[in-house]
């Protein structure tokens, strides 16, 4: 019988990273005081959510969030915390911890779009990762294919998972251009992807095996 999981997909907390607009895919950095804030604020909305199980990126700051929202969440018995590398946010290469605006600038001006913003416009965020890729002299961050490939492995995790039964819960927590880079894939043009996601918010998907269906996106209520 075919699985349709509910995902409750959270952006972690806001790192210093994030305060500092530095790209920030498989390396690090640590929550901030509002990071932890984001953390238990999105626990408290998901208390009484039955979640059966969780996953998150082997990040630390997927992590941290994963932990603060479990810990607050009345499921029993309690849900266990499965850490997978493929759920990473994109790896950017040479380009990690650069400045958000120098990495896109060298990755978008040969193509005349020198913002993220004007890349995704005149192309996609698919786009941008194949041009990221191009420009690191060592050519190891993902291009897009490379990146959906990982990604695409994490799901189908989830719906192999033999304790996820059909109608199930699972939470997932995820990050800022991953969370673009499936709504412009799954959103049907229906969101602005000029716009991050905000550090704790909330986003759902019904994950089955013929792909995903967003039903919400960037949300900080429970609803």
């Amino acid at each position: 019988m075919d699985k349709e999981v509910t995902l409750y997909v959270v952006r972690h907390g806001q790192t210093y990273f994030n305060i500092y607009n530095k790209l920030q895919g498989w390396s690090n950095s640590p929550l901030t005081d509002n990071g932890i804030a984001d953390a238990k604020a999105a626990g408290e909305r998901l208390a009484a959510v039955p979640f059966v199980a969780a996953y998150c990126s082997d990040t630390t700051r997927a992590e941290q969030t994963a932990g603060m929202i479990l810990a607050a969440n009345q499921s029993q018995p309690a849900v266990h915390l499965t850490a997978l590398p493929e759920f990473r946010e994109e790896f950017y290469g040479y380009y990690e911890g650069t400045d958000m605006a120098q990495a896109w600038y060298v990755a978008g001006a040969p193509h005349g779009t020198p913002t993220f913003k004007a890349i995704e416009e005149k192309y996609s965020i698919g786009q941008a990762k194949d041009f990221l890729k191009a420009a690191d002299p060592f050519h190891q961050a993902e291009d897009n294919q490379e990146y959906w490939t990982r990604v695409d492995r994490g799901f189908a995790a989830i719906l192999a998972n033999p304790a996820v039964h059909d109608g199930d819960k699972v939470l997932l927590i995820s990050h800022g251009n991953t969370l673009l880079s499936l709504m412009e894939r799954y959103g049907q043009g229906r969101y602005d992807l000029s716009v991050r996601p905000a550090n704790g918010s909330l986003t759902k998907l019904r994950l089955t095996a013929d792909g995903i269906t967003v039903l919400s996106y960037n949300e900080k209520d429970e609803k």
